[in-house]
């Protein structure tokens, strides 16, 4: 480790659980760093700026074979030490290519447990593991503009209006380089925009809530920087080295190596009309009737240009707010009105509109700082999963409105331009070609909780799922927004390129370097990706 704090352009780090401050010396639960700590543990945009914590603490702490937990709480007042979990014990800061290089020979050549992380967005907690070495890409924030970007190896006349993102790049970052140049960028949405713009949120689709106008993320790209195991810094895109390009749209990230940077094209800014409805449904039958009835009009409405998130909490809150680019508030009231008159005759039945509107926004990047702009919403303990649901899956309007009422599902539209692409184009999972709708259950649990209350809420959530994957027994999900316990992990996040992504990766890492939950090549690996199957 002297050795390589040598090689790299910062000191080597050691990272901690974020809660940590609370337990070091007598006063630390008032000391400054802790009350920070307290203060800001749901703040999306602080964890990601520590390298030790992830948005989802259940992933920072580690439960051994035999129910005990290794864990640091964010609690000052239990009596339990605070311990090093699964957060790792020691890593780079990376600030340039080189310093990734570095940190990928030296855990090659001494046998360690690799981890990427930016800023910890992942509901299966890929960005971390017990004992291991950290590569932290979250310092490299380089962002280029380049009206005429030319991939490298692509004839001069093909060019794109172009973003390029450091691995490090957060998308408000990044969302608000391109309003600086009068374009507009598909990209991730969390609270305070502290989602990353290029690692697994490229690499295993990226969803925008505009991707049914201009495609996930993957479709997007047009290039990509990687350093691989061997430690060579590959430039990827159609003409170099096609088969890795084809892996890393969607074939997952920390998986193939480190991506180091990725170029986007651009869009020109439009104006959108946004759609907003909520309603609480105080009855099962009242609850039925609406979501049936917005179940029938859902296909109309994505055909229509209607793109966004919905969700339905307790079965009795029901609400979305959905976005119709590049036209006029006649159009859009003419599509979605239909709907609300609908919703505001049930109320003698006891639905109770509360919000049901539409309003004109100048750009996305407008809705976005209004919806978007302040930081928070994460720092609980979180499971999810979730399933691509064909046109067809909502034809029975019925089971699919018990399904969604049941299911506490949040969703969001498919469709569209997402439908257009060719689904051997790359390595994403086919199944996103015919989605109509993402459909998404999880579940959440406090410090408190019971490991016997966690059990019975991932329980419940692992029914909840499966009663949506009725609707659709073969669609496979969004591989972002997954859960640990699917059956069939394989089939669910890949689909059919499983095979295909497989052998991409065991020609580029063949010693499989970077192994993370449920990703390509983990199935020879033991449940804790410590050791391989039979060695």
């Amino acid at each position: 480790f002297s050795a390589l704090a040598e090689q790299v352009t910062q000191p080597l780090i050691y990272p901690l659980p974020p809660a940590s401050p609370c337990y070091s010396g007598p006063l630390a639960n008032v000391s400054t760093e802790c009350l920070t700590a307290l203060e800001n543990q749901s703040n999306g945009t602080w964890r990601a700026n520590q390298p030790g914590s992830m948005q989802f603490p259940n992933y920072e702490g580690y439960t051994f074979p035999n129910g005990t937990i290794s864990a640091c709480y964010m609690d000052p007042s239990r009596t339990f030490p605070c311990e090093q979990g699964s957060v790792p014990v020691i890593g780079v800061d990376a600030h340039t290519p080189s310093d990734i290089q570095a940190a990928v020979q030296f855990a090659a050549a001494h046998n360690l447990r690799l981890v990427v992380k930016n800023t910890g967005h992942d509901y299966l907690g890929r960005s971390t593991a017990r004992g291991s070495f950290l590569v932290w890409t979250h310092n490299m924030k380089v962002i280029s503009y380049n009206q005429s970007f030319v991939p490298q190896g692509a004839p001069s006349t093909e060019q794109y209006d172009a973003i390029t993102v450091e691995a490090g790049v957060q998308w408000k970052e990044a969302y608000n380089v391109a309003q600086a140049h009068g374009r507009m960028m598909m990209g991730g949405t969390a609270a305070g925009g502290s989602v990353g713009a290029a690692g697994g949120w490229f690499a295993r689709g990226g969803y925008c809530l505009l991707s049914p106008h201009y495609g996930l993320g993957v479709d997007n790209a047009v290039q990509a920087t990687i350093v691989i195991s061997s430690g060579d810094h590959l430039t990827v895109n159609a003409y170099s080295h096609p088969d890795l390009w084809w892996a890393l749209r969607g074939g997952g990230g920390g998986t193939y190596g480190v991506i180091t940077s990725v170029t986007y094209r651009t869009h020109p800014i439009v104006p959108l009309i946004a759609a907003f409805f909520s309603a609480n449904m105080s009855t099962r039958a009242v609850g039925k009737k609406v979501v049936t009835e917005f179940i029938r009009t859902l296909p109309a409405l994505v055909d229509s240009g209607w793109s966004g998130h919905g969700y339905i909490a307790q079965s009795t809150t029901f609400a979305f707010w959905y976005l119709l680019p590049n036209t006029t508030s006649a159009q859009a009231n003419a599509s979605i009105d239909p709907f609300f008159s609908f919703a505001r005759n049930l109320s003698s039945e006891g639905l109770v509109v509360q919000t049901a509107y539409t309003a004109p926004y100048g750009s996305f990047y407008e809705w976005y700082l209004e919806q978007y702009g302040t930081d928070g919403d994460d720092g609980g303990s979180t499971e999810v999963g979730s399933r691509l649901l064909p046109r067809e899956a909502l034809n029975d309007y019925d089971a699919a409105a018990d399904a969604f009422l049941d299911g506490d599902v949040n969703w969001i539209h498919a469709g569209g331009a997402i439908s257009e692409v060719d689904p051997e184009a790359m390595g994403l999972n086919p199944s996103w070609r015919k989605a109509l709708v993402h459909a998404v259950v999880g579940t959440g649990w406090s410090a408190e909780s019971t490991s016997t209350q966690i059990d019975g809420n991932i329980t419940n959530m692992l029914q909840r799922l499966a009663n949506i994957s009725a609707l659709a027994p073969d669609a496979g999900c969004y591989f972002n927004e997954a859960t640990l316990y699917e059956a069939n992990p394989q089939w669910t996040f890949f689909g059919s390129h499983y095979n295909k992504l497989k052998a991409i990766k065991k020609h580029y890492d063949p010693d499989d370097l970077f192994v993370v939950a449920e990703g390509v090549g983990s199935d020879e690996w033991d449940v804790q990706l410590k050791c391989r199957k039979g060695a």
